[in-house]
């Protein structure tokens, strides 16, 4: 019943596996709907009831994004078969999809960021003794981290770094910083942030490396790498999921939760909208597990 509609979507250039998604969604409603009604699926037949109901029956089985991904696959092959002159409408187009919760942001509390800091910094103390030939590769990623940690930078902005972006004294630092849209903002250096900055120019020299952007070995560093580095650190600290992106998150809810205003939080991450900013206020996924689990230990059963 499908093998044209399959032919249709090849013939989109799509990829196999989506595909054969699609053709295991539509035969799985097939399934459903001769279950159901008692008689053979075929496109004219298929009511919005029929869709609302699957959508219901489907909603007792699955999270919302497969839901969600199945009636998209009948909005699909209906619309073709309209296309095609084998149905009047596409009763599917009617139906709503489910809406689907939005993750929340994820930052690390202050044990992961204890644990992701003495993570890097064991490297730093081990790196010339255990990988003498590549110690400056070590070196650079705890460090990167370090400076992710404590400047808040997007993964796009710290590759774009370079020496002269930096201005560093004995009581204060800054650096400026190439944005989204090419806008420039000035991001002041914390005591951390300048201590893994001088670190690293100081081990750039021991490697005898003078050009290149900042956290280059004496070449461009892509985004992979800096994802790489985080990651390999994070998995030393024994926390999974940690990207370059949390690292930024972390930074705003610390500063949040420190008392910073929302629009200096906004002016150092390069947010143009406040309630991106507002994001940090809002309690993550891990704060409500908390204050549930609190009842427990407040006497309630």
């Amino acid at each position: 019943m499908f093998d044209d509609f399959v032919r249709h979507l090849q013939d989109q250039d799509l990829a196999t596996a989506t595909v054969r998604g699609y053709l295991a969604d539509l035969r799985a409603f097939a399934r459903w709907y001769e279950q159901t009604n008692g008689e053979v699926l075929t496109p004219e037949v298929v009511t919005p009831t029929d869709i609302r109901e699957y959508r219901t029956w489907l909603q007792r089985r699955y999270k919302a994004a497969t839901v969600n991904r199945r009636l998209q696959a009948l909005r699909a092959w209906l619309e073709w078969a309209v296309a095609q002159g084998l149905a009047q409408s596409n009763p599917a187009a009617e139906v709503r999809l489910v809406r689907e919760a939005k993750p929340g942001l994820r930052w690390l509390d202050k044990r992961e960021r204890y644990a992701l800091q003495r993570a890097a910094e064991r490297v730093l103390q081990t790196a010339r003794l255990y990988y003498p030939r590549r110690w400056v590769v070590y070196e650079r990623d705890a460090l990167l981290v370090l400076f992710l940690l404590h400047t808040g930078l997007r993964v796009g902005e710290v590759v774009r770094l370079t020496p002269d972006d930096l201005t560093l004294s004995d009581r204060k630092g800054q650096v400026v910083v190439r944005g989204k849209g090419n806008k420039q903002r000035v991001v002041p250096l914390n005591g951390a942030a300048r201590k893994a900055v001088r670190r690293w120019l100081q081990a750039r020299e021991d490697a005898v490396i003078f050009t290149g952007p900042l956290w280059g070995l004496g070449e461009g560093i892509t985004p992979r790498t800096v994802q790489r580095a985080v990651r390999r650190i994070a998995h030393d600290a024994r926390l999974d999921g940690v990207t370059p992106h949390v690292l930024r998150h972390t930074f705003a809810k610390s500063l949040v939760d420190a008392g910073v205003g929302l629009e200096q939080v906004a002016e150092l991450l390069g947010h143009d909208n406040l309630e991106t900013t507002r994001r940090y206020v809002q309690p993550s996924a891990r704060d409500l597990q908390r204050a549930v689990e609190a009842l427990v230990g407040g006497g309630v059963r």
